[in-house]
Parts: C-alpha cells; sequence; structure tokens
C-alpha cells in the first residue's frame, strides 16, 4: 500500500528544513554551574537531553507528515448501459430432439449470453405451454447453468405453444424501464395449441415496445414461415431462417451486432485519507514527552 501513498500538501516537508537548522542553531542557553564530578552529571543530562530531543523530533516530524495530509487514490470506472433488456424464447418441443437441434441450440445461445455482458437477460421455454424459466436478470452464469439442464420434455413433447411463449415473455417487460427491449424467439414448429391468439401476442410485444427477431429452423415445412415474418415485421424486428448450425450460429451474431450496447463509462477517483494516523502518534509521543520532562523533574527535587 506504501507505493500508493502521495500527498496533498508536499511542500510542507520544507518544514523539517527548519527543524534541523533549528536544533543546529537554535541552543538552549542555561546558567552554569562549576562543581566536582561535572563530567559525570554531563553525561547524565547528555542522555536526558537525548531523550527528550528524540521525543520532540519525532513528533514534530509525525505532525509534519499529518498536515502534509497523506493518501491513496483508486481509479473506480462505472460502466452504464443503454438499457438494453432482452428475452430468449426457445422451442423445447418433441420435433427439437431430432437431429440434436435442442443441443446445438443450447450451446449457440450460451455463448450469445455471454456476448451480451452488460445486459439483461431472461429465458422462456415453450412446448405443451409455456414458462418463464429466468425472470430478467443481470445473472448471465444462472441463465447458462439452467440452459445446461434444460432438456426437451420439460414443458411436454406434443404440442407447440409459440403464441404464449411471446405473450408470456413480453409480459416480462411489463415494468420495465429500459430504452432496447428485445426478443429472440426460436422455433421449429407452428403454433398449434390455441392457447393464446397470434394478434394477442403481436400486440402485447408492441405494447411494452418489444422487437422480436424469429428465428425458424430447420426445413421450410417445419414451420410456418409467413407467420414468423408477420410477428417480426409488426414489431419492427427481423425474420430468419437456419437449416444448418452455420447459418444459426450466423443469425445470432448478427442480432448480437444488431442490438450491440452503447457503453458509456464514467470514472471517479476515490481518495482514502490517512493523516490520522501520523497525527495519533504524535500526539502520544508529546505526552510521553511531557511525562517524561514532569517524572526527570520531580525526580530532580
Amino acid at each position: 500500500m506504501l507505493h500508493n501513498i502521495h500527498f496533498e500538501y508536499p511542500y510542507l516537508f520544507l518544514l523539517l528544513v527548519l527543524l534541523l537548522i533549528c536544533l543546529k542553531f537554535c541552543k538552549q542557553k542555561n546558567e552554569r554551574f562549576i562543581f566536582p564530578n561535572f563530567a559525570l552529571f554531563k553525561q547524565v543530562g547528555k542522555k536526558r537531553f537525548s531523550m527528550q530531543t528524540l521525543l520532540k523530533v519525532s513528533a514534530f516530524i509525525l505532525l509534519t507528515i499529518a498536515i502534509a495530509s497523506p493518501y491513496s487514490q483508486d481509479d473506480v470506472v462505472v460502466e452504464k448501459n443503454k438499457g438494453y433488456e432482452i428475452s430468449l424464447i426457445l422451442d423445447a418441443s418433441g420435433s427439437m430432439e431430432k437431429m440434436n437441434k435442442f443441443d446445438i441450440v443450447k450451446n449457440i445461445v450460451s455463448d450469445f449470453v455471454k456476448e451480451r455482458k452488460h445486459d439483461k437477460l431472461g429465458l422462456t421455454i415453450f412446448a405443451d405451454f409455456a414458462y418463464v424459466a429466468v425472470p430478467l436478470t443481470y445473472d448471465k452464469e444462472s441463465i447458462n447453468r439452467l440452459l445446461s439442464k434444460i432438456d426437451v420434455g420439460v414443458a411436454g413433447t406434443q404440442r407447440t405453444a409459440l403464441y404464449e411463449a411471446l405473450f408470456m415473455s413480453s409480459k416480462l417487460f411489463a415494468h420495465s424501464n429500459a430504452k432496447e427491449k428485445v426478443a429472440i424467439l426460436l422455433t421449429d414448429g407452428v403454433d398449434n395449441t390455441n392457447s393464446i391468439p397470434m394478434d394477442v401476442a403481436i400486440k402485447t410485444a408492441k405494447k411494452y415496445g418489444i422487437k422480436v427477431y424469429t428465428i425458424g429452423v430447420g426445413g421450410r415445412g417445419d414451420y410456418n414461415p409467413a407467420v414468423l415474418k408477420r410477428i417480426a415485421q409488426d414489431t419492427g424486428g427481423e425474420f430468419f431462417q437456419a437449416d444448418s448450425v452455420e447459418k444459426l450460429k450466423k443469425v445470432y451474431e448478427v442480432i448480437n451486432h444488431l442490438e450491440k450496447s452503447e457503453i458509456k463509462a464514467d470514472k471517479y477517483v476515490k481518495k482514502s485519507h490517512y493523516f490520522q494516523y501520523p497525527l495519533g502518534l504524535a500526539l502520544l509521543l508529546m505526552l510521553a514527552y511531557l511525562f517524561y520532562r514532569r517524572s526527570r523533574f520531580i525526580k530532580d527535587n
């Protein structure tokens, strides 16, 4: 810590020069008496003077250090984002088990989550029904930890509640003050639960100002591109088709680039002052000096 110590008033150390001058030339004048064994008394007086001088000089040096105001300084950088909040909506229906699609999607999404270091993310899973697995959070580790444990079948395997998932995911933003709200909806099927009408799901997303990016996974016959395109267009997002792992990776890279957070860093200087420590020691030495003089006076008289 000592290498990081600075002084607010370093010029006050010139007082130590005055101290050296005073010790050299400011001699105390006393009356002189000649008596036997003068050399012995002179030696005793010299020892007493040395102790008193040491206490005074040490106290003066510590007082000088205190008034020079020692401190340490740390630069604190606070990062502020522009308020990006992103909801990840993943299809976990039975069809996602074919060709290991769900595991591939999880790995790609996990990498995407790691890239969004300064954003708030949420996770919604859907199949026979939809549920919010992770509300909007800055805790990326919890999302990736849950992603690694989720598998096809956690929400059933027979149906695809696509519109319900979009509706529930949109509700996550009900009390959000974020400037940018994004949802990324990935599916390889069509809605067949009729739990929430498509128009209601789109209207809810638009109500909260959510831009929805839709991704169709697999062949064209697996999902309805017209539906996914409409959801994206009506909310100001974009529709992507991904029929290979490479294309799917590219889709998330494109979205990551399109919705990149703008980070503003504010720098603050944190100061910690330490004048109280030398000041406290100086006061203790001054008390010791006064006590020493008093004890010597009582002993001599």
